[in-house]
C-alpha cells in the first residue's frame, strides 16, 4: 500500500502548496507504515529533487504536454491511473483550484471518501482517518471519519509548514492513457496576483489587502507601496472587485479567494461576515479604519483606529527605517 500525492510546477518551480502537500502526505506514511508516491507531472530534475527532499520515497514522473493545460479531466485520469498503478489506498491533494476540481472527480471515480480542506494531520483509527477541518466559515471545526478502502484529502493551503530534508527519492517514468478523456481546451485565460514577482494570494505569508475605504482606484500606490517594503502580495474586499477598482483574482472572502497568511493587513474593509470567512485563518490579523465601530476590530490582532491616508504612508516609513537598520 502507499500514500499517492499529487505535486504541481507553477512558472519553473515546484508550488508551494504541493510540498506541503508532500509533507503531509510522509507524515501519513509514518502513521500508517506506507510509502510515499508523488505524481509529477512535467518536472525537471530540479524539481524532482526537491519533491524528494519533501519526503516522497518515490516520485511517478508524467511527460506529457497535454497535461501542461492542467485540464480536470486529463488530471484525473493521469493520477487515477498512477493511484492504481501504486496500489494507493491515501490520495493527497493540495485545496487549490487544481485539487477542488480533480478530488471531487477522482472520489466519484474510485468510490472514494474525500475530506477536502484539511487544516490538521489526521488520526488513524484501525482502518479510518479521522480528518479535522473548519466548518461554518471557519467558525468550527469537525472531524470527518473517512472509513472507505480508498480515500482522499485536500488540504488547506498554508496550514502546514513546509519541510526540506536529505531524503532522496527513487524516479519512475509513467506513461498515461488520455486517448479516453473527451475533453478539450476552446479558451485559456491566465489571469495571476504574482504580477512583479509577488506569491499568489493562496500561498501568499504576508498580505495587504484594502477596501472601500481607500475612496478609489487612484489611491492604491500606497497599498502597493507597503506590499513591496513588506514583500506581500495585495488583496482586496469583494466591493472594490466588483467596482473594478481592482481585478477580480484579488478578491479575498468566501466569494473569493480563501487565505490562511500568516500576516494579513486590513486597510479601510469594515469585515462584513464574507469577507471574514475567506480570512479568519490567518495568524495575526492587523485592522486599519476609521470607524471604531467597524466589525472588523473584533477578530483583529491589532487595530489601528485612523484615516488610512495618514497612517499607511507612516507604517510604510517605519518598515523603510527598520529595514535600514537590519542592513
Amino acid at each position: 500500500m502507499s500514500v499517492l500525492v499529487y505535486t504541481e510546477i507553477n512558472k519553473g518551480k515546484v508550488k508551494k502548496a504541493s510540498l506541503e502537500a508532500v509533507n503531509y502526505a510522509a507524515k501519513i506514511g509514518e502513521l500508517t507504515g506506507s510509502t510515499v508516491t508523488a505524481l509529477a507531472i512535467n518536472a525537471d530534475a530540479s524539481h524532482l529533487e526537491e519533491i524528494g527532499k519533501a519526503g516522497a520515497k518515490k516520485i511517478v514522473s508524467v511527460k506529457n504536454d497535454a497535461l501542461s493545460s492542467l485540464d480536470s479531466m486529463m488530471i484525473s485520469a493521469a493520477v487515477e491511473q498512477a493511484a492504481k498503478a501504486e496500489g494507493a489506498k491515501i490520495i493527497i491533494f493540495s485545496f487549490d483550484i487544481v485539487g477542488k476540481a480533480v478530488a471531487p472527480r477522482l472520489s466519484a471515480r474510485l468510490k472514494a471518501g474525500l475530506v477536502a480542506g484539511a487544516v490538521d494531520y489526521p488520526t488513524v483509527n484501525g482502518n479510518s482517518l479521522e480528518v479535522k477541518k473548519n466548518v461554518f466559515s471557519g467558525k468550527a471545526t469537525a472531524i470527518y471519519s473517512i472509513n472507505s478502502d480508498v480515500k482522499i484529502i485536500s488540504l488547506l493551503p498554508n496550514s502546514f509548514p513546509v519541510k526540506l530534508g536529505e531524503n532522496s527519492a527513487t524516479v519512475t517514468d509513467f506513461t498515461v492513457d488520455l486517448g479516453s478523456v473527451n475533453s478539450r481546451i476552446v479558451i485559456k485565460e491566465k489571469k495571476s496576483n504574482d504580477v512583479g514577482g509577488m506569491v499568489p494570494l493562496p500561498e501568499a505569508e504576508v498580505v495587504v489587502s484594502a477596501g472601500r475605504g481607500m475612496k478609489g482606484p487612484e489611491n492604491w500606490a500606497m497599498v502597493e507601496e507597503l506590499a513591496k517594503e513588506l514583500k506581500a502580495t495585495t488583496a482586496c474586499s469583494r466591493p472594490v472587485a466588483d467596482m473594478h477598482w481592482r481585478p477580480h483574482h484579488e478578491h479575498v472572502g468566501q466569494t473569493g479567494v480563501a487565505i490562511r497568511p500568516n500576516l494579513y493587513i486590513a486597510i479601510g474593509i469594515s469585515g462584513a461576515i464574507q469577507h471574514l470567512a475567506g480570512v479568519n485563518g490567518s495568524k495575526t490579523i492587523v485592522v486599519i479604519n476609521s470607524d471604531k465601530e467597524a466589525p472588523f476590530f473584533k477578530s483583529a490582532d491589532y487595530g489601528i483606529v485612523g484615516d488610512a491616508f495618514t497612517i499607511v504612508p507612516k507604517l510604510v516609513e517605519a518598515v523603510k527605517k527598520f529595514k535600514a537598520n537590519q542592513n
